[in-house]
């Protein structure tokens, strides 16, 4: 396995923190007033949450999409199905309530992790790349988890 390359790993790291931060106002252990944040930081944690898990959960099927053009003939079109079905889900999925979106973003999260096993095997991703995911993919679950039963 090679070392995950630093501007990924510090991208990534800044991409949690939206998360992160939705998490922590979900528990009321925080606001944006508290840290004079634009109104965009403000609000229910759970509906931050989902706005900006609704923008990534698409956001990382396109990345697969991108390794997707790595195979050829019918691992290619399974490749690039695999790659669809998590902004489709989303699509087809975003709840009623934001508990409910919540659950339905947490199972795209898990989905896309499994998609990404299969990528990896597949040899479709570069090889620091499940390693990262898997860490990122559990801190966003468990963030989704706090916003569900906060």
């Amino acid at each position: 396995m090679n070392r995950i390359p630093a501007p990924a790993l510090l991208l990534a790291l800044a991409g949690l923190i939206p998360f992160l931060w939705a998490a922590l106002l979900a528990l009321g252990l925080t606001s944006a007033a508290d840290w004079n944040l634009p109104a965009v930081f403000a609000g229910d944690g759970r509906l931050l949450m989902v706005r900006y898990g609704g923008i990534i959960l698409p956001f990382m099927a396109g990345t697969l999409w991108a390794f997707a053009t790595r195979a050829e003939g019918l691992p290619a079109f399974a490749a690039y199905v695999a790659s669809v079905l998590p902004a489709l889900w989303w699509f087809f999925m975003p709840g009623t309530s934001a508990e409910t979106a919540l659950i339905n973003l947490a199972i795209g999260f898990a989905a896309l992790l499994l998609i990404e096993i299969a990528f990896d095997r597949w040899q479709l991703t570069p090889s620091w790349w499940l390693a990262l995911r898997i860490q990122l993919t559990v801190v966003v679950l468990v963030c989704i988890a706090i916003g569900i039963w906060a």
